[in-house]
């Protein structure tokens, strides 16, 4: 339905051509404008819910004072295997994460694994590459964001979230301690949560137009077999720039599995092409500057250094196994 107003007001009323470049970009633009807004919305008020009445307080301090032994980075990871969300779509259950007080580690875990690991990626590549190599990949995955979530945790994070992020827990906090001490009822409850939801989105907004806009125009004007070109080269360095060119698209797991099957297709190493797609899914301009409203610029940059050095570890492995 998204998809079908986006082509009536792009082709039909604004006019632009559906096979040019300009067209093709803001087409996108719309489109990807639109979910993500619906997304956040839709993902902040069920948040907004689960915040409300189930006890986050009890997890994070079930969390924070036994020792799980990794387990937790794996029920992290596995949730955002079940989560079918972009990477820009997951910033909103991160938000959730955050509000409840959540380890950061443990929230970076999912994070990290939502947008890699989400249904439709691993159906598309069982289509394309064939039960072996999807293992593989699901298990590099889960490996992944565990690895990058224990990493993270590390860091001491939460001294980097932004005020506004902190200033949203702490209302929280305060909001349901509130409804648990006077037993409000949802009827009451829900006016609230929708306009905090609302609050979330328009804080975001202007990051969100951005870092699609930036996505749309790498979408609609990069030259076609650009991406080929500059990886064929079969050299010790192709792996870390196929991350390092796919930062600056974005696209989801369905738009860019195909094009993985195309890389390996012309001869690029299976390994270089799964680091490539796991950048675009999993590092974005777009999920940079959505983030950016949560995060100071030193936080994202040792989230998406940390995250970065893994995928290319990852990429070199798929090469070394395949």
């Amino acid at each position: 339905m998204i998809q079908t107003f986006a082509d009536w007001l792009v082709y039909g009323i604004f006019g632009l051509n559906a096979e040019s470049n300009l067209g093709s970009a803001v087409n996108f633009f719309f489109y990807d404008t639109i979910k993500i807004l619906i997304l956040l919305f839709l993902i902040s008020a069920i948040m907004g819910v689960i915040n409300a009445y189930f006890p986050v307080d009890k997890v994070r301090n079930y969390l924070t004072k036994h020792k799980m032994f990794g387990f937790q980075y794996f029920l992290a990871s596995l949730l955002g295997l079940i989560t079918p969300f972009c990477s820009c779509s997951s910033v909103p259950l991160f938000i959730g994460f955050v509000k409840g007080g959540i380890p950061m580690g443990v929230t970076m875990a999912f994070l990290i694994s939502s947008p890699l690991l989400s249904e439709i990626a691993i159906a598309m590549f069982l289509g394309t590459f064939g039960v072996k190599i999807t293992l593989v990949y699901i298990i590099s995955g889960m490996v992944l964001s565990m690895l990058g979530g224990m990493v993270l945790g590390k860091f001491r994070l939460e001294r980097f979230l932004t005020p506004w992020v902190l200033e949203i827990q702490k209302k929280s906090i305060g909001e349901t301690e509130k409804w648990e001490t006077e037993s409000i009822s949802f009827k009451k409850r829900l006016p609230s949560i929708i306009r905090e939801s609302w609050k979330i989105v328009s804080g975001v907004l202007v990051y969100v137009l951005i870092g699609i806009g930036l996505g749309a125009a790498m979408h609609g004007f990069v030259p076609d077999g650009f991406f080929e070109q500059i990886l064929s080269a079969d050299k010790w360095y192709s792996v870390p720039l196929a991350v390092i060119v796919a930062v600056p698209v974005y696209a989801n797991a369905a738009g860019i599995v195909p094009i993985v099957e195309v890389f390996v297709q012309k001869g690029i190493a299976l390994g270089t092409a799964i680091a490539f797609m796991m950048a675009v899914i999993g590092l974005s301009f777009p999920e940079a500057m959505l983030l950016k409203k949560v995060m100071t610029w030193k936080f994202i940059g040792i989230f998406f250094g940390t995250v970065t050095l893994f995928i290319i570890l990852c990429g070199y492995l798929f090469n070394w196994i395949f």
